[in-house]
């Protein structure tokens, strides 16, 4: 699993710019991550990775050396396997309402002031057109200093990594779906004048001339903060996990920050 990490730095806060304070976004997925009944659910394959003691306590570490303030997370099934990782007394634990297997999450540093938004439940589209169950974004508002950032985390439909939009078949037409959703959801938040990021596994190889990327990028403009970047843990290939930041937010993030802490399983 890959964890693509960001700071968003800021200037000191006025009725206009951001808060005077520097924070983390990272964005991981988890590789189904599930307490042991769930790992028997009927939706689940039964070739995913059952971790021991010794697996959570490494992966905790990982946790750790990200010291960020706030990590998107896919592939969760509940916030008490997910509290081995992250100490609930460190962070608040956030999960889709998605009653399936695996969830988005949000983990959120103590101290940072959030509210919930509804699910964004048109991001999981119908599970008979889609064969397997779809995650919700799970939307939340961030109050840090005196603005509020909203946060969008997502997973979308595998299987349709670069793709042109003309394509009709494998996982393409339920992504395309899930791009339209984003685009309406951006719009919302453009109209608003809200600060955001979107966070997650995409799964998609975006870039500023992917197709689906401009077509997001034409309802408000957009940083694409993975862009010109390649894991250096997967032998160069691109990012699939992105942070999208736009309205005010694309002015707090540091350039020089993006980066990949860890590949592991």
């Amino acid at each position: 699993m890959v964890g693509a990490v960001f700071f968003v730095a800021s200037s000191p806060p006025s009725n206009t710019s951001p808060p005077a304070q520097t924070f983390k976004i990272s964005t991981w997925n988890m590789d189904w991550l599930l307490s042991t009944p769930a790992q028997n659910a009927p939706d689940v394959p039964p070739d995913i990775p059952h971790r021991s003691a010794d697996d959570l306590s490494a992966l905790a570490t990982y946790a750790q050396r990200l010291r960020s303030d706030l990590i998107g997370l896919q592939e969760v099934g509940d916030s008490a396997t997910l509290g081995h990782l992250f100490n609930p007394q460190d962070y608040q634990i956030l999960l889709s309402n998605d009653a399936i297997a695996q969830h988005t999450a949000l983990a959120v540093r103590r101290g940072l002031t959030i509210q919930r938004n509804p699910d964004v439940s048109t991001l999981a589209p119908d599970p008979t057109a889609a064969h397997h169950p779809l995650r919700s974004g799970l939307d939340i508002n961030v109050r840090i200093g005196r603005m509020t950032l909203r946060v969008l985390v997502v997973h979308l439909k595998t299987g349709c990594w670069d793709n042109p939009v003309s394509e009709t078949r494998y996982a393409c037409p339920i992504l395309f779906q899930q791009f339209h959703a984003l685009r309406d959801w951006l719009a919302e938040r453009a109209k608003n004048g809200e600060p955001f990021a979107i966070i997650g596994d995409f799964n998609r190889r975006m870039t500023r001339t992917d197709p689906l990327f401009i077509s997001l990028n034409q309802v408000t403009p957009l940083l694409l903060t993975t862009a010109g970047r390649a894991s250096p843990c997967l032998n160069g290939s691109y990012f699939i996990d992105h942070i999208l930041l736009g309205g005010a937010a694309q002015k707090w993030a540091d350039p020089n920050s993006a980066g990949n802490d860890h590949s592991t399983k």
